[in-house]
């Protein structure tokens, strides 16, 4: 049984009870003035400080959270600037390091390459990969003046050069 089914059981009430019911008293208020001022106590200042109504609306409320947001601001700043620093002296390092691990390995290379210039195998790999080079970008470039090169297609290719690539490997060992 329902609360409503309960309640429609008891006795009815008469019409000024009814009319008395449905009506709530009038909510007391009171007027209100924007030209007044409102206290603020600032605790880290020796003195009490008036402050104007509308002080919530503001940004910045206290000359004490003025000074935070300031200091913040500074800290901030100098942290991106020693960080920065710190990238730019690590990234001078690793390409200083770098750069003479580039030039000795491009001389070695360039030695090994010398060395096997009559070697069947370095030559036919140096024309058989340079003919799949210029045959890869011909194509992909008719592809894309078609409209037709896409995600796809690319990837299809770049399976097919990796699986070249292994091969290729394997067999001139």
């Amino acid at each position: 049984m329902s609360y409503a089914e309960v309640a429609a059981k008891g006795p009815k009430q008469s019409p000024e009870e009814v009319g008395i019911s449905h009506r709530a008293p009038p909510v007391p208020s009171l007027p209100h003035d924007e030209s007044e001022s409102a206290s603020l106590i600032d605790v880290d200042s020796p003195h009490v400080t008036s402050v104007k109504s509308d002080f919530q609306d503001q940004k910045v409320k206290t000359e004490t959270q003025a000074g935070r947001i300031e200091h913040e601001a500074e800290d901030k700043a100098r942290a991106a600037a020693e960080k920065a620093a710190d990238a730019a002296e690590k990234a001078k390092k690793k390409a200083v390091t770098q750069g003479k691990g580039v030039k000795d390995a491009l001389k070695k290379d360039g030695r090994k390459l010398s060395e096997n210039r009559d070697n069947p195998v370095v030559v036919g790999n140096a024309v058989v990969w340079g003919v799949a080079t210029v045959a890869i970008g011909y194509g992909a470039y008719q592809k894309h003046t078609e409209g037709k090169l896409d995600w796809k297609l690319a990837s299809t290719v770049a399976g097919f050069v990796g699986a070249f690539a292994v091969a290729d490997y394997f067999g001139s060992k």
